[in-house]
């Protein structure tokens, strides 16, 4: 599969202006059925060259999972900083799935160290976050820093749900991490949905049933 490989030319314009500390961030899960929203934060070394790592990461579903989960150490590593953020299937169905996902991006900002300074995301708007800031569409393949959480996002999502499968085996989340795959659906129609599922989805919402 042909790979968009994203740049270091949004950092770069930053790092002249001035700026430090500037946090890729992107979501993994928003459009699930079950599991968590996680969100993530990396701040790439200021002044780094496009090599190494950096030169490897590109939009994590154009990746496999084992290169994801390579590239998760190596980031992590190479990283002047990174942070997760996650929040539960029951708060999202509290306070919807758009809250949610800004509320899992807060987490991972905060939870960085040194703090950033500048924010570049994937989409969404973060305007609880008293910083400067930039949402563009595709960031994930456009951008180094939101590529890098792209990954750490759907790496540690992915491990989340396979957790998840060994609490509710039936459900088969270590394969379809939630989503709304044929047999995923199927077994919503046959056991109902469980506690792990976000209950105000489609087609899960109004459903009575709840697998204990």
């Amino acid at each position: 599969m042909h790979k968009i490989r994203p740049t270091l030319a949004q950092e770069t314009r930053l790092w002249q202006a001035g700026y430090r500390h500037i946090a890729g961030i992107d979501e993994a899960g928003r459009g699930a059925l079950a599991g968590p929203v996680v969100a993530a934060a990396v701040i790439v070394p200021p002044e780094t060259p496009l090599e190494g790592v950096w030169a490897q990461v590109c939009d994590s579903k154009l990746l496999s999972a084992a290169r994801r989960s390579e590239l998760e150490i190596e980031i992590q590593t190479a990283a002047l900083a990174w942070g997760i953020g996650s929040v539960a299937a029951t708060v999202i169905d509290q306070i919807g799935i758009a809250a949610a996902t800004r509320l899992a991006m807060r987490e991972a900002v905060l939870a960085l160290q040194p703090a950033a300074n500048y924010l570049l995301i994937d989409w969404v708007k973060l305007a609880e976050i008293n910083l400067p800031q930039e949402s563009s569409i595709k960031a994930d393949q456009k951008i180094v820093s939101v590529a890098a959480a792209s990954i750490l996002a759907k790496v540690h999502r992915d491990r989340l749900l396979v957790a998840l499968h060994e609490q509710y085996p039936s459900y088969a989340f270590h394969q379809h991490k939630g989503y709304g795959t044929a047999t995923h659906l199927a077994t919503l129609v046959q056991d109902g949905p469980c506690p792990e599922h976000r209950h105000s989805f489609a087609p899960i919402a109004g459903a009575t049933i709840v697998k204990p």
